[in-house]
């Protein structure tokens, strides 16, 4: 199994895990909070079709990669980003970023620019600011946050519960587009998960990101479900799409948050159809 390492805490290295299959131009996958890089099952089979080099990696406290008590912040999961695609020495790459991993996306242009990068996906992503203030009334009031870190303080195993049944929006989708089964195999992968990092990770989701979605110049889909009840679109997607110059926003009809899922054909269409366009292009160019 395949790590980097991206830095240490006391004696220990910290390592990501990733995974990096077939060839062709990279395409680099970051998953959502509590899970880990396996969530993408359902896009990696046809990426590696279409003829894409994919290469997903589990965030630092989750999956197999390390579980420091530190780190939990956008500046570092950015710098481990940067440390894993200098690793790899990837060019002419796309990032593609589900909920917490378009924060990841955001960052890493602000921090790095878009050197090597050719495109930008964002999937029901965290951007371009969660929190309301008096200059981002479109925010989600602070004392949502502070009601998550409560419930995970309290038991985040039961947090986790509820957690996923709005991933979902099992109320409509259980039995039809997701099963018991997958519910219970997050839950699995959520309960591995660091206790540090399950806590650490929340007031991340509401750090300022619209300095750095002004420095992404690469072509960018947006994709948001209409109907996220973990992210909502009016407060993310939205605006997202309308801070990235020329950026396209793809809305899916009753989508829940975890549309890589419950939508994954949707979804799968529109990401293969924006990447093929870069595709196309560089056919007529030549």
């Amino acid at each position: 199994m395949p790590y980097v390492t991206v830095g240490k805490e006391n004696s220990g290295n910290v390592d990501l895990y990733y995974e990096d299959h077939g060839s062709g131009k990279p395409v680099v996958l970051i998953h959502g909070y509590p899970l880990s890089g396996a969530s993408w099952e359902k896009q990696v089979p046809g990426l590696l079709k279409a003829g894409y080099r994919v290469i997903t990696y589990d965030r630092r406290g989750f999956g197999k990669s390390s579980q420091p008590t530190e780190g939990y912040n956008y500046d570092t999961f950015a710098e481990d980003l940067h440390t894993l695609i200098s690793h790899l020495k990837l060019q002419d790459f796309t990032l593609i970023g589900f909920s917490m991993g378009g924060g990841e996306i955001a960052r890493y242009f602000g921090r790095y620019g878009s050197k090597g990068a050719n495109k930008a996906v964002i999937i029901g992503g965290v951007p371009p600011f969660l929190l309301k203030t008096d200059d981002n009334p479109e925010g989600v009031d602070a004392s949502v946050f502070e009601s998550i870190q409560s419930a995970i303080i309290a038991d985040r195993y039961a947090f986790f519960d509820d957690f996923f049944k709005n991933l979902y929006n099992a109320d409509l989708y259980l039995g039809k587009r997701v099963s018991e089964a997958v519910v219970r195999a997050n839950s699995n992968i959520a309960a591995g998960a660091s206790a540090t990092a399950s806590l650490a990770c929340v007031p991340s989701w509401h750090e300022d990101f619209r300095e750095d979605l002004a420095r992404v110049d690469v072509p960018t889909l947006v994709i948001h479900g209409d109907d996220d009840r973990i992210v909502p679109i009016v407060a993310a997607g939205q605006r997202t799409a309308k801070l990235i110059a020329g950026a396209r926003l793809v809305i899916v009809k009753g989508g829940p948050h975890c549309i890589t899922w419950t939508h994954a054909e949707e979804v799968n269409a529109q990401l293969l159809s924006f990447l093929g366009e870069r595709a196309q292009a560089n056919k007529n160019i030549a």
